[in-house]
């Protein structure tokens, strides 16, 4: 598929088989224990990667390596407390689900528990470059739904910790959210610059070395 190997297609197919539902589940565990049952009503407290992925985000994901679920769907006046840190949790333990993922899929490499070798001589992937991958694409979903624009994670997350006077801010521009992360993805590449490399690119290694030792 577009020029992608078959152990890389493998590799990137069950990465969005594990990471995409373990993010949607955090978001809806993390809801539910603050007294939300909206995720569980909608079906997606579940490991079911079936209740999870998006036929879009996880087609871009395959290919480009990364992408998003569909989003699950929280009643902010049910949670406890009702205030803005328990949506902040909620939005938080999705980036929070994928920075475990990628610690687990780097211990057997900083530890030397699997051979390093990244060269595949059947249709499978080595260990190695699953981990290496696994890492690598739970560290990108990670950074990319950290960004602080509608209506990925970071957003909620910016806004609890943003003054109250940054919401005139932010209010007029939530609606164009979806056209500025597509412009963020696509636009560069129209000009030849790849404008998400060069915001993610930075943090993503030094978060992968500092794994890796």
């Amino acid at each position: 598929m577009l020029g992608l190997d078959i152990p890389t297609l493998i590799t990137r197919i069950l990465v969005l088989l594990i990471a995409f539902t373990v993010h949607e589940f955090a978001h809806a565990w993390t809801a539910n224990y603050f007294g939300d049952d909206t995720p569980r009503l909608f079906g997606r407290l579940t490991l079911n990667p079936l209740a999870h992925l998006d036929v879009l985000g996880s087609l871009l994901l395959i290919v480009a390596g990364f992408g998003w679920a569909k989003p699950v769907p929280i009643n902010p006046n049910t949670l406890q407390r009702r205030s803005s840190a328990a949506v902040m949790w909620v939005s938080l333990a999705g980036p929070a689900s994928n920075f475990l993922m990628a610690i687990v899929g780097a211990l057997p490499l900083r530890l030397g528990l699997v051979p390093l070798s990244f060269t595949s001589t059947g249709i499978l992937p080595t260990p190695a470059l699953f981990l290496f991958d696994f890492m690598t694409i739970n560290l990108t979903l990670m950074l990319f739904n950290l960004i602080p624009i509608a209506p990925l994670d970071g957003e909620k997350i910016a806004e609890y910790f943003f003054p109250p006077s940054w919401s005139q801010f932010l209010d007029p521009i939530r609606p164009y959210g979806p056209m500025i992360l597509l412009l963020l993805v696509f636009g560069g590449q129209l000009v030849g610059l790849n404008i998400l490399g060069a915001i993610l690119g930075p943090p993503l290694n030094a978060i992968s070395r500092l794994l890796l030792g």
